[in-house]
């Protein structure tokens, strides 16, 4: 004998709904994303520029291209909200047999995001990071030491989350350690 399943209730229904609120949201990300694609080619037509005109020393050339990488690394960060969190939280994205698809989005969840996203910010922190230590003359103390802890904060951070994880995934059956 087959069992009906009851449908939902009105407000069940709208609840599961409110997912799709989050839709303008990941379409700004993706305008956000073009903006970064913007400043990068902006950049990039500095460092050109600059090379071909020698006036860029060699911190000047370094300094861009931190800069560039920084913003490649808030890009990916972009993506991997933009893609993940559609597909983890408003609707499948069903890429199973796309070539393209992106090898992290085939076990990506909601731990697994939080994990990822910790470990991109400590990339660009780092970045950051380096750029004001390659400046250090153009910054007071006080600065430095700010820096250096808001990054030592990141991290501690990250390893909270990812040691936080373990345990959670740890704790249940097939998920081993």
């Amino acid at each position: 004998m087959q069992q009906r399943h009851a449908q939902p209730p009105f407000l069940a229904k709208l609840i599961f709904a409110s997912r799709w609120l989050q839709l303008p949201l990941y379409l700004g990300l993706i305008v956000a994303q073009i903006v970064y694609v913007y400043h990068f080619l902006i950049e990039l037509w500095h460092l050109v520029g600059g090379a071909a005109n020698h006036t860029l020393d060699e911190t000047g050339i370094m300094l861009i291209v931190l800069a560039l990488i920084d913003v490649v690394m808030i890009s990916n960060l972009l993506i991997m909200v933009t893609i993940g969190g559609y597909e983890t939280f408003v609707s499948r994205m069903h890429l199973e047999n796309h070539p393209d698809q992106p090898e992290w989005l085939d076990h990506v969840n909601a731990s697994v995001l939080k994990v990822k996203l910790a470990m991109a910010i400590i990339g660009i922190s780092s970045i950051h990071l380096l750029k004001t230590f390659i400046n250090a003359q153009q910054y007071d103390e006080k600065t430095l030491i700010a820096q250096a802890s808001i990054h030592v904060i990141f991290l501690l951070s990250a390893l909270a989350i990812a040691y936080c994880d373990k345990l959670i995934n740890g704790s249940h059956p097939g998920h081993g350690h």
